[in-house]
């Protein structure tokens, strides 16, 4: 008998918010446990610090320089795989909870699932057929008029809201796309199938704006919150984004106090999506089918959350806050299995092979991603580095994102990024053992030891002590762009 495979996503979750990897404010004891159960995955990377590109990779297993998925409007063409559409063509029940950001809303999902529920319609909607429209949290006109009557002045650009009266306005989503998932767990328990199940929910917290209910909001500690990184402008020879929006997001004169308040939502979001895990763990153990389910919960990037005195994240900056994403995989009892905390380095888009792999299915299209299996069995090693990548080369303005006034919470990263100066261009994260090489094509490219400096504060690329070392991380970028620039269609073309 076939396993069940369960996704369950976060939105703009950053590793370090979890208390088993170090963070002592943190209240997250499912993940805790499932770390417990199986592996946690502490060096795991993002391959694109934003959304749909992020997405559009973990889903193929395919980089996001390989088919141009490089903004935040170009979604996945007809012809290209994904992983959904492998499980439903491989005898699996696919059912799609939540999010999209992959597939254009005007696309019918019928290839890809057998069922879609976005969270916002109707509970009882089974809709594959229609086109849905991408419900991204770029904040819909309902949660943008609740931003607009809360913020103001310093605190617009912030994202910061606090404390939610209750769980019924903002954030309701979420606890939508839950319920169809436990009722989905439940209905497999009443009426047993044939067919395995692959469940892909992916909600939208702790994405901002920065605000969550009780308890979770009273929760957090507010004096267990580790240190704050330092605020950009003072630092020299980072990527001149960060520059562009510290300049216009209004933060420079927020006391740490306020700063600790934003970071404590922000752990109570987390703490939110914990206790969303739990119940998901807990009805497939009611159920009896927790043994026979692989079970991975991840999140597609980051969040600065006040790191350098920026809020929510950018596309061609790769600091730890944004690509080091939590990843952690409880397989079924079948798998050998090590539980621990690995320091393992991997990517998001070893998840179609690794999928695949608990499966037994062979994927019916070239792709980048390894199985994480060995790992997941006591493996220590897995790739020799990892990548992140992202921007745009002067004059794409496809790219942009253009479109938004001041009056968007977003307008100081997005008109940065409209500017044709460096600030948004193309850039490519390699991280090896503990080093961080950033190559940029229009600027000063990064060095990093984090073990040295695990802030990413002091950029040594013109270190003569370290030469030897970013010469070979040099020569590694080029191997992964030799490596994963294309391949070659399965289908053959008459000639």
């Amino acid at each position: 008998m076939k396993e069940n495979i369960f996704l369950f996503v976060a939105d703009q979750m950053r590793s370090d918010s979890m208390a088993h990897l170090g963070n002592p404010a943190a209240i997250t004891p499912n993940l805790d446990d499932l770390a417990q159960e199986g592996v946690s995955f502490e060096n795991a990377y993002c391959q694109n610090p934003v959304c749909v590109p992020s997405r559009n990779s973990f889903l193929t297993g395919l980089y996001p320089h390989v088919n141009g998925h490089r903004t935040m409007h170009y979604l996945q063409r007809e012809d290209e795989p994904n992983i959904l559409r492998e499980m439903k063509e491989n005898g699996y029940e696919v059912i799609w909870i939540g999010r999209n950001d992959i597939i254009p809303g005007d696309r019918a999902k019928t290839a890809y699932c057998d069922e879609y529920y976005d969270g916002i319609t109707d509970a009882n909607t089974r809709d594959v057929e229609g086109g849905a429209v991408n419900h991204h949290a770029d904040m819909n006109e309902a949660s943008q008029k609740l931003y607009d009557d809360m913020l103001s002045g310093d605190t617009y650009y912030s994202f910061y809201m606090g404390k939610l009266p209750d769980g019924e306005g903002y954030g309701k989503t979420d606890w939508n796309c839950v319920a169809k998932a436990l009722e989905y767990i439940e209905r497999r328990k009443n009426e047993p199938s044939a067919k395995p199940f692959f469940v892909y929910c992916t909600i939208s917290f702790p994405h901002p704006p920065y605000a969550c209910e009780d308890p979770w909001y009273s929760s957090i500690d507010r004096t267990k919150l580790p240190p704050r990184r330092p605020n950009v402008k003072d630092l020299p020879n980072k990527a001149s984004m960060l520059y562009g929006i510290n300049s216009k997001q209004e933060l420079n004169d927020w006391t740490e106090e306020r700063f600790d308040e934003l970071r404590a939502t922000y752990l109570a979001m987390v703490s939110r999506f914990d206790h969303q895990v739990g119940l998901i763990k807990n009805k497939l153990q009611e159920a009896n089918l927790y043994d026979e389910t692989n079970l991975i919960v991840f999140s597609d990037h980051g969040d600065y959350t006040g790191d350098y005195t920026i809020t929510e994240k950018v596309q061609n900056c790769f600091e730890d806050p944004i690509s080091n994403v939590p990843l952690l995989i409880k397989p079924a009892k079948t798998h050998e299995v090590k539980p621990r905390i690995t320091k393992a380095q991997a990517e998001l888009l070893d998840l179609p092979a690794t999928i695949a792999d608990f499966a037994g299915i062979e994927l019916s299209y070239t792709q980048f991603g390894q199985s994480l299996t060995h790992v997941l069995a006591g493996d220590e090693v897995h790739k020799d580095a990892v990548f992140c990548e992202g921007g745009r080369i002067h004059g794409e303005k496809q790219a942009m994102e253009l479109g938004h006034g001041p009056e968007s919470a977003y307008w100081p990263r997005l008109s940065t990024q409209y500017s044709e100066g460096p600030e948004h261009t193309k850039a490519v994260m390699c991280k090896m053992d503990q080093y961080k090489y950033i190559m940029r094509l229009y600027e000063q490219d990064e060095f990093y030891d984090l073990d040295q400096d695990p802030m990413e504060i002091n950029n040594l690329v013109n270190d003569s002590n370290y030469q030897t070392i970013i010469q070979n991380m040099k020569n590694r970028v080029t191997q992964f762009y030799m490596e994963t620039t294309d391949f070659v269609p399965n289908k053959r073309d008459k000639r």
